[in-house]
């Protein structure tokens, strides 16, 4: 991978890392902000599955729709296969609770759901990264 292209994509990764640790940060206040938080938590995922996608040079699509994405990667390596589930669980959080009036508050366990998931995509990611050529 070129110097250009291996820039681009730790900063992926990088903001994807910090979203994960920002949804994090707000679970753990008093009180916690369950909602800001699955919104970083799928963000943290869309932003790593771009990552790689960037890391194999493929165009990346203005999509929060982390289930293509996802499909996306497996065209490229069946692995991510495995995150069908994790970028289900994800993709709605993308828009579900951003505005007033939205859908309610979620719950503690789905926003511990939306961590592992996030954590999942991110750990599947950085493996992908450090076996590409």
């Amino acid at each position: 991978m070129d110097d250009t292209k291996a820039t681009v994509v730790r900063e992926w990764i990088l903001k994807a890392e910090r979203d994960l640790a920002s949804a994090l940060r707000l679970l753990e206040g008093d009180p916690p902000f369950l909602d800001t938080a699955v919104y970083h938590c799928q963000q943290a995922a869309e932003k790593a599955l771009k990552g790689f996608l960037a890391s194999r040079d493929r165009p990346l699509r203005r999509v929060h729709d982390l289930v293509l994405l996802v499909d996306a990667c497996t065209d490229l390596e069946a692995s991510f296969a495995e995150l069908a589930e994790a970028a289900e669980v994800l993709t709605p959080y993308g828009t579900a609770f951003r505005y007033p009036g939205d859908v309610s508050e979620p719950q503690p366990t789905e926003a511990l759901e939306a961590v592992a998931c996030a954590r999942r995509v991110l750990d599947q990611v950085v493996r992908a990264l450090a076996k590409s050529p």
